[in-house]
């Protein structure tokens, strides 16, 4: 059975944020409503040697959206059953059944669905679900100018790009199993790294 994933190579990624503004612009967000999220991770710093000084900053960008779950907790946690997951895996929002109780949003550990208070519903990417029953690419696919993002087969991406790794800030996969390979930068395993730009990727 397919099981779609997205793809996202860190190594390449400019942290343009151009897969952001299509998605929003796909989806008809408003002010607030971001569903692909572009992370800003450094770390580092200046240390005295001797009577020289050494640096170690290091800094690389994580595009993050709905990871389509092969466990998804929130389809498990909400109480109308608006959430559901299709047969090629990806996870949807029937926003006719939604009641905006926000249970989704409390449960899910990568702040995917997200709360428009001009709808009084959740919404989250939805991987395009319309584009990919055309045949066509998802919005923030198409839209990366260094081709850091792909999607396809989870299985055929792991075989194309090789293991995924695990990156900071994401939790551990193990919570809900996600459909996403990653390529991590060459230095997303420096000790002590933090979200650069936290006040524009929380979700609120």
């Amino acid at each position: 059975m397919t099981r779609l994933a997205f793809y996202f190579d860190s190594s390449s990624c400019s942290g343009c944020k151009t897969c952001q503004m299509a998605c929003k612009d796909k989806n008809d967000l408003g002010p607030g409503q971001v569903w692909r999220r572009v992370y800003e991770v450094s770390g580092g710093g200046w240390k005295k040697h001797g009577a020289i000084w050494r640096q170690d900053v290091f800094a690389y960008n994580l595009s993050m959206s709905c990871n389509h779950c092969e466990d998804p907790i929130c389809v498990k946690n909400c109480p109308t059953k608006a959430l559901g997951k299709r047969e090629d895996g990806i996870v949807q929002i029937d926003q006719s059944l939604c009641i905006g109780c926000k249970y989704c949003a409390w449960v899910c550990p990568y702040g995917a669905p997200q709360f428009n208070p001009e709808k009084g519903v959740m919404g989250k990417c939805d991987f395009c679900a319309d584009y990919i029953d055309q045949g066509k690419n998802p919005s923030c696919v198409d839209a990366c100018p260094m081709r850091a993002l792909d999607f396809g087969d989870h299985q055929q991406l792991l075989e194309k790009y090789g293991p995924s790794e695990h990156i900071f800030p994401l939790p551990d996969h193990s919570i809900t199993e996600p459909s996403l390979c990653i390529k991590a930068h060459q230095n997303a395993n420096k000790l002590k790294p933090e979200v650069a730009n936290i006040e524009e990727v929380k979700v609120v």
